[in-house]
């Protein structure tokens, strides 16, 4: 649309070809969302056309007004009055921060197209001109003007999806959602800066370079260096380093998904650093600074994402930050989001790196040392070291590990276990030695644990073939890598992709006690919960693909043996009688290829239509599996939050949550200022000397705090997932979401989805 604009000023099109397609566009997108005619549902694509009309007016207004000034204001009448019956766009499940606090500058009164609107009638109001587009037409306009301008030819706009006449909010909302899957918005703006960063600019200048901007991640996302070196030379008279920043992180937290791969935005960012020393690498710290100061209120899958970006981004500048500025964390309680994003950044750089190397890069902030990950390797249970005792259980260890490497196949092992070691010793003993034996076999390098799996895991199979058996796996695997989440994380996804763990397994453990009650501390039990419903999901959309390939793979065949029977049966009936006979009228040998081709074709097209029905199957008991996990990870989730968030009647909302320790800590102090003691300066021993703040500088208590992020999760979990849960919901609404469940649990999903509570 933006070319075709530019064409119009260039006199290649006739202004009055592109009101008609402004036109075709807007009429569409005002039949769609009137109620008795279109479908409302698909208000997403409605709202596509009018942006798409929109954005093309500051490339091309100022021509269009004085060429064709009443179509082009019948265009603007027409855009005002689809604004005036179109739903406003509540985007608070994609917000980047939960419950739209406003300290996150995320809530503003106009969603996007509205704000658009209002730009373009700045725009209009200043005559058009607006300094950010360049207009090279205009040095070639006395040869321009002399070129015949062309018509466009009609355009027409595809249906609305007809509005089924049992109509229902779960029907609303599953088109509503496959509208937005399909319309997504380009960009959600995340306020990072002060207004004083930008206040210099128009407030159309906005729009364009983050369209420059957008369309330069787009067109060079396979070239990183030219990415950067485009986005640094943009054709404006101005600075625009914030803008840029502001641009690319609210790409790079997009909700649900961003447009490329997160690495993909972690190289520009980098690049830009070092194509602008200067000035790039000052703005970015600037925006690490803010969005950490706003933690405590940003998305979870927001959280998450910076803190994977972050510690990828110091690793490429020598883990060189000012920790001292964040030591602070350290006087915060353990469940602090400020103090859990420190703690998990040093854990992903000791990934990235050595624990060493971190401490080192700490030296200014020693103190921190308390947040590295343990320094330490494997928690193998029959090392002989340290002067061990050495028990029985070493003794079954040891000689399992000289089998293994006697390379003993894995049913000479399986009978060693199941005729010497478990009718002795038991399962538990049984699970331990052969779990931890293995494990410690393979700790070596992830290639060891993939040669130890692919050999033995036959011996882990038949050991635990249940979900309780996998349950207790997992918790040995856990155990033997407790120093050392990456290593936990790889050995359990690994060992389901071996198939040795199912997905409910995870569930269950990550559920379980233990892990419970690390959910607002730790990230372990979500990496392995999100790598296994990821897991789940991509073997899904896989069968997909393969299926989709399948199918125009046997149309192809179907269509080559109708090909070579057509050519069969043409020359077949060529037969002429000899002395009553029958004998071929032409070549023989010609005859036989044709009928072998046919063979082969008709062979291709029976292996093509097996494979499709094999894989239609394997996806059916995919979908089974998907449908199973959501089940089982909604009730756990429904579960515990039942169990640890307030009576509904208290808290209605995330706010009402986050201010009930404050409401207890005031109750407190009163009740007890009767007995308050005085110290020398005359402070009571009981007041903050930080302005009232409790817990040392982070006011919500330990229990509003797991059920906030555990809620964060549910969000982000249901979001992430929403294509997979839609198909699910009636199921779910009876099953996970029902009125037992807490109103905040069922808000989290359902904000997640989108979804009208």
């Amino acid at each position: 649309m933006r070319f075709l604009t530019v064409m119009m000023c260039s006199k290649i099109l006739q202004p009055g070809s592109l009101v008609i397609v402004f036109e075709t566009l807007l009429s569409s997108a005002a039949t769609t969302v009137d109620e008795e005619k279109g479908n409302p549902c698909w208000q997403p694509r409605a709202d596509f056309y009018v942006a798409c009309i929109l954005s093309c007016l500051p490339w091309g207004g100022l021509e269009l007004f004085e060429q064709v000034p009443e179509e082009i204001e019948r265009v603007m009448v027409g855009v005002e009055a689809y604004l005036s019956i179109r739903r406003h766009v509540s985007d608070a499940g994609l917000s980047f921060f939960e419950d739209g606090d406003e300290t996150g500058n995320d809530v503003v009164e106009k969603d996007f197209l509205e704000d658009l609107w209002s730009r373009i009638q700045v725009l209009s109001n200043n005559g058009w001109k607006v300094d950010s587009v360049p207009r090279p037409h205009l040095s070639f306009e006395a040869q321009l003007v002399a070129g015949k301008s062309h018509e466009l030819g009609p355009i027409s706009c595809p249906e609305q999806p007809h509005l089924p006449s049992q109509f229902s909010a779960t029907i609303y909302g599953q088109q509503k959602h496959e509208a937005e899957l399909k319309y997504p918005l380009r960009i959600h703006r995340l306020n990072i800066f002060p207004a004083s960063k930008t206040e210099d600019l128009q407030p159309i200048d906005r729009f364009i370079i983050e369209e420059y901007l957008l369309d330069v991640l787009l067109f060079f996302n396979g070239c990183r260096k030219e990415c950067a070196s485009f986005m640094v030379s943009l054709p404006v008279p101005f600075r625009y380093e914030y803008l840029m920043a502001e641009t690319i992180f609210s790409q790079l937290l997009l909700l649900p998904h961003p447009p490329f791969k997160p690495i993909y935005y972690t190289l520009v960012i980098m690049d830009l650093c070092k194509a602008l020393p200067g000035a790039f690498p000052a703005v970015v710290a600037g925006a690490v600074r803010s969005l950490f100061e706003k933690m405590a209120d940003i998305d979870m899958e927001c959280q998450t994402r910076l803190v994977l970006w972050f510690s990828h981004h110091l690793s490429n500048f020598q883990f060189i930050w000012p920790w001292e500025e964040w030591a602070f964390v350290l006087d915060l309680p353990k469940w602090a989001p400020q103090r859990v994003f420190v703690q998990e950044v040093l854990e992903r750089e000791v990934r990235l790196s050595y624990w060493d190397k971190i401490k080192q890069s700490i030296e200014n902030a020693p103190a921190l040392e308390e947040l590295l990950p343990p320094r330490g390797g494997p928690n193998f249970s029959y090392s002989v070291e340290d002067g061990r005792e050495r028990t029985e259980e070493h003794a079954l260890s040891a000689e399992l590990s000289s089998k293994v490497k006697g390379r003993q196949t894995a049913r000479d092992i399986i009978s060693w276990v199941e005729e010497s070691v478990f009718p002795v010793h038991g399962f538990e003993t049984t699970l331990k030695v052969v779990v931890q034996t293995l494990l410690d076999i393979g700790s070596k390098s992830f290639t060891h644990l993939i040669t130890i799996l692919e050999r033995y895991g036959q011996v882990i199979a038949r050991i635990c073939p249940d979900h309780d058996k996998q349950v207790m796996l997992i918790v040995e695997v856990s155990s033997y890598w407790k120093n050392n989440t990456q290593m936990t994380a790889i050995a359990i996804d690994r060992m389901m992709g071996y198939r040795l763990i199912s997905n409910l397994a995870i569930v269950r453990w990550v559920f379980s006690p233990l892990n419970i009650e690390q959910f607002h501390t730790s990230d372990r039990p979500w990496e392995v919960l999100r790598n296994a419903v990821s897991k789940t999901y991509n073997r899904i959309s896989d069968l997909r693909r393969e299926i989709v390939s399948l199918k125009k793979g046997v149309i192809s065949a179907k269509k080559t043996l109708a090909k070579a029977k057509a050519e069969l049966d043409a020359a077949e009936p060529k037969l002429t009688l000899v002395d009553g006979e029958p004998t071929l009228g032409e070549n023989s040998a010609r005859l036989k290829r044709l009928k072998s081709h046919h063979d082969r074709a008709k062979e291709e097209e029976a292996s093509v239509q097996d494979s499709l029905e094999t894989k239609e199957a394997l996806l059916v008991r995919a979908v089974d599996q998907m449908e199973a996990l959501f089940l089982s990870l909604f009730k756990s989730f429904s579960d515990v939050l039942i169990e640890r968030l307030p009576d509904a009647s208290k808290v209605g909302t995330l706010q009402a949550l986050k201010a009930i320790h404050l409401d207890e800590m005031a109750v407190d102090l009163e009740e007890s200022s009767a007995m308050e003691v005085v110290n020398e300066n005359g402070m009571s021993k009981k007041s903050q000397s930080n302005g009232g703040k409790a817990s040392n500088g982070y006011d919500v208590g330990e229990k509003e705090q797991w059920c906030l992020s555990t809620l964060g999760y549910v969000k982000a979990f249901s979001r992430q997932y929403a294509s997979e849960i839609w198909p699910l919901i009636e199921k779910l609404d009876m099953e996970a979401f029902t009125e037992d469940a807490h109103p905040l649990f069922r808000n989290a999903v359902y904000t997640g989805l989108r979804r009208q509570n």
